[in-house]
């Protein structure tokens, strides 16, 4: 009995000395502040370098890190952030962030780039300003298929179980945030701005990416205020405010990407005011064989948008394109569901489902549709085409399959 409670007692020395030891060896969270590795604050000094120097020393920290922009404007070329990092990692922003004007230094795909991390957060109340007017005159993308790149204001690629909350973007070249094969990143608390106008310049733009949540957030912009092209899987959106800008946008789909399928969206608790459409599915015409599939809008409210609800199968900005009314997108789109939506649509065709003829939507469910033409010429109307195996609930304007 007495070797018993002897060896017990060496039995919780042990465990305790392991324990003071682990916490003698974790070391505490540390901060670089740019300023100390030569950033100025005069909104005209390229700061690139002070940047990467910050992040490179607190990426090879060996504890929780960061890198901090403080209050002052910052110029900033074209950068990235790269991990892998020993430690989780804060990129925080107090201050702004200016980008370059000089056209010869942002032909460019990223302006702030982050890739290949885990457990990234970026937040900090600061502002990120794109100056994109300085490039929206060289946006010729509509009618030149070989256009030079413009960059995107925060790019994320390879990024996982990460955070971007209570930052603003301003006037971005391209795309405000773009994720490409991220992995559980939470979104929210952003304000995104910039006239409607402005070309290309999508607010969340998600690709080959899942489990991605965006709330809580106001977006106003020249495009899609969210965007979820191939790839996109478990997206999660609530409690957004979207306009000015083109709504929110499942695809363009069919032109790539044949097997990385749109699946489990949901889209519930939003607003659009003053959109050119409310919530949307358009695939290219024609397209390579694909599915989107599982996806839910709920509880939205329209004010005055253009398009609230719409299916375009036919879409094909650039030639060649098929006949209008004869689309052969390979995009099949099942199993969507419209659900309480309401308001007022400046377009007289409120709900507009123009499918492919070669594959129809199917499942396409309408519950609690409440939507009034803003306009005097007549009440809202439906438009259907190559639609099958749908169900509708309390519509109006009333279905058309």
């Amino acid at each position: 009995m007495a070797l018993s409670s002897g060896f017990g007692i060496v039995l919780t020395f042990f465990f305790l000395f392991r324990v003071f030891e682990a916490n003698d060896t974790a070391l505490p969270p540390k901060f670089f502040n740019v300023l100390d590795y030569g950033a100025v604050a005069d909104g005209k000094t390229d700061n690139s370098e002070a940047f990467l120097e910050a992040w490179k020393y607190a990426c090879e920290y060996d504890g929780r890190s960061g890198v901090v922009v403080p209050l002052g404007t910052f110029m900033l070329g074209s950068v990235t952030f790269q991990g892998l990092c020993k430690g989780s990692m804060e990129f925080l922003i107090k201050g702004t962030l200016q980008a370059p004007t000089d056209s010869s230094k942002f032909f460019t795909d990223t302006w702030i780039g982050f890739q290949y991390l885990d457990d990234l957060t970026v937040e900090g109340g600061g502002s990120l300003d794109g100056q994109g007017s300085a490039a929206w005159g060289f946006n010729d993308c509509a009618e030149n298929s070989k256009c030079s790149p413009l960059p995107a204001t925060l790019r994320f690629n390879f990024v996982n179980n990460s955070r971007i909350q209570n930052v603003q973007s301003i006037n971005s070249k391209n795309a405000h945030f773009n994720l490409f094969a991220c992995n559980n990143m939470n979104i929210s608390h952003v304000k995104v701005m910039a006239p409607a106008n402005s070309p290309n310049t999508d607010g969340i733009h998600i690709g080959s990416s899942q489990k991605i949540q965006i709330s809580q957030s106001t977006i106003g912009t020249g495009d899609d205020c969210i965007a979820m092209i191939a790839g996109s899987q478990n997206i999660d959106i609530f409690d957004v405010i979207c306009g000015p800008g083109h709504g929110i946008s499942v695809g363009s789909l069919g032109r790539d990407h044949e097997n990385d399928y749109v699946q489990g969206l949901s889209i519930r608790n939003c607003t659009f005011t003053g959109t050119e459409n409310g919530v949307r599915i358009k695939t290219w015409s024609p397209s390579l064989n694909s599915l989107a599939s599982d996806m839910r809008f709920e509880d939205i409210f329209m004010q005055n948008a253009s398009n609230p609800i719409i299916i375009d199968q036919d879409y094909c900005p650039r030639s060649p394109c098929t006949p209008e009314g004869h689309s052969i997108s390979g995009v099949q789109i099942k199993n969507v569901t419209f659900k309480n939506i309401w308001g007022t649509s400046s377009s007289k065709i409120a709900v507009n489902l123009e499918c492919s003829k070669r594959v129809p939507c199917q499942k396409i469910e309408f519950v609690d549709i409440n939507l009034v033409h803003s306009g005097p010429d007549g009440p809202a109307t439906s438009r259907c085409a190559n639609v099958i195996d749908s169900s509708y609930a309390k519509q109006m304007p009333p279905g058309c399959v």
